[in-house]
């Protein structure tokens, strides 16, 4: 367990072949020369080359580190945010900390930003959300977020591991930690968004770093691998749906309410459940509490609780298609096979006239059946089918955003709302777990 706060590496840029790069104050280069102002970087025959707003070259290598002086922030313009989702769009956005530029090959480079965790957390927190957001639910997020990424540092550190099946008859895989080589974390969802500090926008931020400063979600005396995500559609679900099979006992199945909630075990609950609006701290059409809560991009998902998508046959056989690389040729059906408790498949078949698989866990169903990823897979399937029988459409009436596991953000904001403390709010997600002071 760490004893000490850690320096981390946030891969901001990969895979980009040119970028624009504005130094805001003083910034060393390792044979001693200060730079500042507007630069470029380009990938240049395996190396990254470095030049001045005049094209002149600064510097060239397979590795180029800039150290910034106190106080010197950068730059980067067209930040790509959101990747594949539906709200993907490009930012300006502003970082302190060193910069690491990295040749990947002749053709891409990627750029790096060294900072502090606790530096990397501020942001962090008002990316996930807004940073108008109540102090107690940035404070559980903060801790949430920390936790989770002491826990993802560790995992790192350990033999990597088979992240799935792929074979002829099942494609069944998850993210895992290690696919991020070279660099701890990535800034955007597939890790935890880290926008920079223009969205550092309230002292509420700053205050619930400073509070929570260390402090770890722990069981059994382990830092706990703490999930989160937007909504969960009336109670959470458990670990393994969404990544390898195993599970931990603070990620439970639990009700996001203080009613409980029986868990789904049937296609009959399946279908009892998403069709109704239950009772629960992430059930708010509140539109003015929203705004408070989610930044704006996330605004416009207004209808993330209960949802439905509708398509035509020869539509999400060209989206199920492209996504996959499979020709299942006619689409016949869409087959759930196995659901955790909230209602989320990780197993679906998907039956063609050409080709039957079966393809989970629950982000590869979101990826596959949307143009961009569904809000979550909690879904059941209604086929509108033609007079000769022939399916015409399906129709997916879904509920929650995301993968529905540990903290549920608009629920914990909501509490928060509600006057519920920090330590309330993590009780009630993380079954068992303890708040631990740890650096």
């Amino acid at each position: 367990m760490m004893n000490k706060e850690p320096e981390i590496r946030v891969a901001l840029l990969q895979h980009y072949n040119e970028a624009s790069l504005v130094l805001n104050g003083d910034y060393l280069l390792p044979g001693g020369r200060v730079i500042k102002g507007r630069h470029y970087v380009y990938a240049d025959q395996d190396n990254v080359l470095l030049v001045d707003a005049s094209e002149n070259e600064i510097a060239r290598g397979g590795e180029i580190i800039l150290s910034a002086a106190v106080d010197s922030c950068f730059t980067l313009t067209d930040v790509k945010i959101g990747i594949d989702f539906h709200w993907q769009r490009t930012q300006e956005q502003t970082f302190r900390g060193n910069i690491m530029l990295l040749a990947d090959d002749s053709l891409s480079f990627r750029l790096l930003n060294e900072i502090p965790l606790e530096d990397y957390l501020a942001s962090v927190i008002s990316s996930e959300m807004s940073a108008e957001a109540p102090l107690e639910f940035l404070k559980a997020q903060a801790i949430v977020a920390r936790s989770w990424l002491a826990a993802m540092l560790k995992k790192k550190t350990l033999p990597r591991q088979a992240s799935g099946i792929r074979n002829e008859d099942e494609f069944l895989v998850w993210q895992d930690v290690n696919d991020h080589e070279g660099f701890d974390v990535c800034a955007d969802d597939h890790c935890q968004r880290y926008q920079g500090i223009t969205r550092i926008i309230s002292d509420n931020v700053q205050e619930a770093i400073h509070q929570t400063r260390g402090h770890f979600l722990v069981y059994d005396n382990d830092i706990c691998d703490a999930r989160y995500h937007k909504s969960c559609g009336g109670q959470t679900d458990i670990y393994s749906t969404a990544w390898e099979d195993r599970n931990y006992d603070y990620l439970n199945n639990i009700s996001d309410d203080l009613r409980q909630h029986s868990a789904v075990r049937s296609e009959g609950d399946a279908e009892r459940w998403l069709a109704g609006r239950p009772g629960a701290y992430c059930n708010t059409t509140d539109g003015e509490l929203l705004k408070k809560i989610l930044p704006a991009f996330d605004q416009e998902t207004p209808d993330f609780y209960r949802w439905q998508v509708a398509y035509e046959r020869e539509e999400i056989e060209e989206i199920i298609g492209k996504k996959s690389g499979i020709d299942f040729g006619e689409l016949k059906d869409l087959v759930p096979l196995e659901r955790g408790p909230s209602g989320r498949i990780f197993r679906l078949k998907i039956e063609g006239s050409k080709k039957t698989m079966i393809v989970g866990k629950e982000l590869e169903i979101r990826r596959w059946l949307s143009p961009s990823h569904l809000l979550s897979s909690a879904f059941i399937v209604e086929k509108i089918k033609e007079s000769d029988n022939t399916v015409k459409s399906f129709i997916l009436k879904g509920g929650g955003w995301g993968h529905g596991v540990g903290l549920c953000q608009i629920g914990a904001a909501v509490m928060a709302s509600k006057g519920f403390k920090a330590e309330e709010i993590l009780a009630h997600y993380f079954t068992g777990a303890q708040i631990k002071k740890i650096y």
